[in-house]
C-alpha cells in the first residue's frame, strides 16, 4: 500500500520550527500531530519532514504542445523533486488559456495523468479582455500577462492601455495579476545577431533597464487600481528597492525569483550553451547575490522554477544559436535542491523552508497547503539537506533531459514525496500507478 498512516521525524517542520513529531494521516488529510515518536509510525530519523514544495510558476504545455512536456511527465518530475503542487501557466499550451473554453480543455487534458496537485492561471491578452470576468470566477489562481513578446504568437503582450482596462476588473476578484516585466521600448544593439553564440551579447540584448521600467510601471498601476500585482521571475537586482518601497507603502505587491537566477551566474555560462537561455536572462554574480539577500530580507516572497522546457531542436542545442533558441529553463525537478544549494550558506533551514511552502501557499490562497496542521492536506516531503548528489540525464523525469542542472552537484536529497497521503516517490523512483494528484481550484 502507498498510503501513509503515520510518519515520524526528529526534524519535523511544525509551528515554524524543526522538532520531533509524528504526523497522523487519514483520507489524504492530517488528522493529528504528536510531539513524540510513535512506535507504529514510519520513522524517517533525522531526515526533514516538511510540507510538500509548491512551485507557483510552471509551463506544462498541454494540450497542444505535449511533445514539449505534458502533465504526466511534468508531475512525475515535480514529485521526484519534492514538489507536491504546481501552478500551470496559460502558455505554452495550445490553445492558450484565455477563456473558459480553453481552461476546460486544459482541465480535461489532465485526466489520469497527475502525480502531484495542479492549479492553473488564466491569461490576459488584448483580444480577450472581455472574457476576463468569466475566467476570474472559474477557480484559477491568478491572471498572467506579458509586457514583451511571449515567444508564442497566440499569447501577445499587453500594453499599458490594455492594463488600464483589465486591472479594475481583476482588482474586483482579488486575484493577483502576474506580470512578465520587460518593456522593449528601444532597439538594443548588443551584437548578438552577428555573434549568435555569445552569452554576454545575449545578456546585453535584454538589459536590466527593460525590467526596471516595467516594474516601475506596474507599481504605478497597482497604486492606481489597487489591483494585486505579482512580479514573476525577478532577475534584475535594480528593481529590489522599488519593490521594497512599494511594500512599505502598503501596496498589494508580491514578487518571486527563480532557482536558476540564484544558482547560476552569467560569468560561468559558456558561449553556445543554449540550455541556459531564458528571459529575463541569468545575470552576473554580483546581481544574483542581491537576489538571495532579498529572499532573506523578505523583499522577494518565494522561489519558483519557471519550468519552460522545449525539444532539443527548438533549444538549438546543436547550433548553439542563442538568438534563435527557445528561451526557457527546464528545472521543475530541482526547485528544492537547487534553491537550497544556492541559499544554504546564506540562510537557516527555518527561514528557507517557508520560501517553498507556506509563502507560495499564502500567495495562492491555498488554505489547506503549505503547512503541517490538523485538517491540512497530507502533502509532505522527506529530504536530507546534508546529503548531496550529482544530476545525471538518466535521473531526469521531465520529457527531455535538456537542463542546465545536468552534471551539477546539488545539496538536498529527496527521500519520499507524499501527495494527499499517498507515497508517490521513494527509493529514487516514481510509483508509476500512484497518480494521486488533484486539481486545485479556488472557491
Amino acid at each position: 500500500m502507498a498510503e501513509i498512516k503515520s510518519i515520524y521525524s526528529n526534524r519535523c517542520w511544525v509551528d515554524q520550527k524543526l522538532q520531533p513529531a509524528t504526523i497522523h494521516v487519514s483520507k489524504g488529510k492530517i488528522i493529528a500531530i504528536d510531539f513524540f515518536e510513535n512506535p507504529d509510525a514510519l520513522n524517517v530519523g533525522n531526515d526533514i519532514l516538511m510540507p510538500g514544495v509548491i512551485d507557483a510558476h510552471v509551463h506544462v504545455n498541454e494540450p497542444g504542445r505535449t511533445e514539449w512536456e505534458g502533465f504526466e511527465t511534468a508531475t512525475q518530475a515535480a514529485a521526484a523533486g519534492g514538489t507536491t503542487t504546481i501552478v500551470d501557466m496559460p502558455l505554452n499550451a495550445s490553445p492558450v488559456t484565455v477563456n473558459l473554453e480553453s481552461l476546460h480543455l486544459k482541465i480535461k487534458s489532465t485526466e489520469n495523468k497527475l502525480f502531484v496537485n495542479v492549479a492553473f492561471y488564466g491569461g490576459l491578452i488584448p483580444q480577450h479582455i472581455s472574457e476576463l470576468e468569466g475566467l476570474l470566477r472559474s477557480g484559477i489562481s491568478g491572471i498572467k500577462c506579458f509586457l514583451v513578446h511571449s515567444g508564442i504568437d497566440e499569447f501577445p503582450n499587453v500594453t499599458k492601455d490594455d492594463l488600464e482596462m483589465a486591472m479594475p476588473v481583476i482588482a474586483k476578484s482579488n486575484l493577483p495579476l502576474l506580470v512578465h516585466c520587460e518593456i522593449h521600448d528601444e532597439v538594443v544593439d548588443s551584437g548578438l545577431l552577428s555573434d549568435t553564440g555569445s552569452y554576454s551579447k545575449y545578456l546585453a540584448s535584454r538589459p536590466k533597464k527593460w525590467e526596471n521600467e516595467a516594474v516601475e510601471m506596474m507599481i504605478d498601476l497597482c497604486r492606481k487600481f489597487n489591483c494585486p500585482v505579482h512580479i514573476v521571475h525577478v532577475s534584475s537586482a535594480e528593481v529590489l528597492p522599488l519593490i521594497a518601497a512599494a511594500k512599505a507603502e502598503g501596496l498589494p505587491i508580491t514578487a518571486e525569483t527563480c532557482s536558476h537566477y540564484i544558482f547560476f551566474n552569467a560569468e560561468d555560462i559558456p558561449d553556445r550553451a543554449t540550455i541556459y537561455k531564458c528571459a529575463p536572462p541569468i545575470r552576473e554574480q554580483s546581481n544574483n547575490l542581491q537576489l538571495k539577500k532579498a529572499l532573506v530580507d523578505g523583499v522577494l516572497d518565494f522561489i519558483t522554477t519557471d519550468h519552460s522546457p522545449a525539444p532539443p531542436s527548438i533549444k538549438e542545442i546543436t547550433s548553439g544559436n542563442l538568438a534563435k533558441a527557445w528561451g526557457g529553463i527546464a528545472g521543475i525537478q530541482f526547485l528544492l535542491s537547487a534553491s537550497w544549494s544556492a541559499m544554504k550558506n546564506d540562510i537557516s533551514l527555518e527561514h528557507f523552508i517557508p520560501l517553498l511552502t507556506s509563502k507560495p501557499a499564502h500567495f495562492l490562497h491555498a488554505e489547506t497547503k503549505g503547512e503541517i496542521k490538523v485538517g491540512y492536506d497530507a502533502d509532505l516531503v522527506v529530504w536530507s539537506p546534508e546529503e548531496g548528489f550529482e544530476v545525471h540525464p538518466k535521473d531526469i523525469l521531465h520529457r527531455y533531459d535538456v537542463s542546465p542542472y545536468v552534471g551539477k552537484k546539488l545539496s538536498g536529497v529527496i527521500k519520499q514525496t507524499i501527495v494527499n497521503g499517498q507515497i508517490v516517490y521513494q527509493d529514487n523512483k516514481i510509483e508509476k500507478n500512484n497518480k494521486f494528484g488533484q486539481l486545485v481550484l479556488r472557491k
